[in-house]
């Protein structure tokens, strides 16, 4: 593992223990490693061990491969090039932790969905109608609706030509709280 990797790694162990709500004392329980070991390890300051970062990523109950992942998104600089046809367009590629889809033109998928992360959309043209949770949504161009982890929602582009922006926090990421931690 090179200098640059090591630190990105230490951001992504950082963001793994705040999502599981764990303290540095409670991954340093876990892994058998000192808080200030940790510290350093989060803040850049220092490199761990592959046998280190086996145990991290045992005690953040995910594997090395996944820290690295993560580590490996925070590198990630890509363009994605408009088409300019119909239909849903990825515009972040790969498996990264916030996924963004464009729809364009009269797109009526016909389902239900629920995701368990936190979704924005945004009409940048048209207009879309978003039925959550039973209650209609009428949004026009540059209305925003949020949609918090777990909403029950469907939606269809009610005008010719309609782009809507759906930002996610990916399906991969479990970036739901639960308040009972």
């Amino acid at each position: 593992m090179d200098e640059k990797e090591a630190l990105r790694v230490g951001a992504a162990v950082r963001r793994r223990r705040r999502t599981l709500g764990l303290t540095l004392a409670a991954v340093a329980g876990r892994s058998g490693l000192s808080v200030p070991f940790l510290s350093q390890i989060e803040n850049e300051r220092a490199r761990p061990s592959p046998r280190s970062l086996d145990r991290v990523a045992e005690a953040l109950e995910t594997t090395t491969e996944r820290l690295r992942a993560a580590a490996d998104s925070a590198r990630a600089v890509d363009v994605v090039r408009a088409d300019g046809e119909d239909g849903v367009r990825r515009l972040v590629r790969g498996r990264h932790q916030l996924s963004a889809l464009e729809f364009i033109g009269e797109q009526d998928l016909g389902r239900e969905f629920q995701h368990r992360n936190d979704e924005v959309m945004y009409v940048v043209e048209g207009a879309v109608e978003v039925e959550a949770e039973g209650q209609a949504h009428r949004l026009g161009r540059g209305d925003t609706l949020f949609l918090s982890g777990g909403v029950r929602h469907r939606w269809r582009a009610t005008v010719p030509g309609t782009r809507l922006l759906v930002v996610s926090v990916a399906e991969h990421i479990d970036a739901t709280y639960d308040s009972r931690r």
